[in-house]
């Protein structure tokens, strides 16, 4: 699963994930994507479940380029542990996505291939989203 070799603060603030993407919101390599209508946070596990599904789904056939990554430490506390004593340990790493944010993208295929590829990808992510061309 993706996570960063190093970062600057073991733990950080849970901040605010407000507007729209500025950045990354339209497709730089290929001729397909996947955009997210809806902000949220993306584990790194939901991204590497839809990656695996995008392989499986154009049988390896052109390229793809995963366009986000968990920088994000998320703290969890184990359960039945009281209030107070501090922040919890890191549980995992999610990438803060906006709205508008490309989250994939596809080339090297025809169009119904990545429209179902992207379809099957979709179920696997917390954020609602669309299929975009060029």
């Amino acid at each position: 699963m993706l996570q960063p070799k190093k970062s600057k603060y073991r733990k950080e603030f849970r901040g605010k994930n407000k507007g729209k993407a500025s950045r990354g919101n339209e497709l730089a390599f290929a001729e397909f994507g996947l955009k997210a209508m809806t902000g949220g946070w993306l584990s790194a596990r939901e991204i590497e479940a839809a990656r695996k599904k995008i392989t499986f789904a154009t049988k390896r056939i052109g390229r793809y380029w995963i366009k986000v990554f968990p920088h994000k430490p998320i703290t969890k506390k184990p359960v039945g542990v009281k209030m107070g004593s501090g922040k919890g340990a890191i549980e995992g790493y999610v990438a803060v996505v906006r709205p508008g944010t490309i989250l994939f993208e596809l080339g090297g295929v025809t169009e119904e291939m990545a429209r179902t590829a992207f379809d099957k990808a979709a179920h696997k992510l917390s954020v609602k989203t669309s299929f975009v061309k060029k």
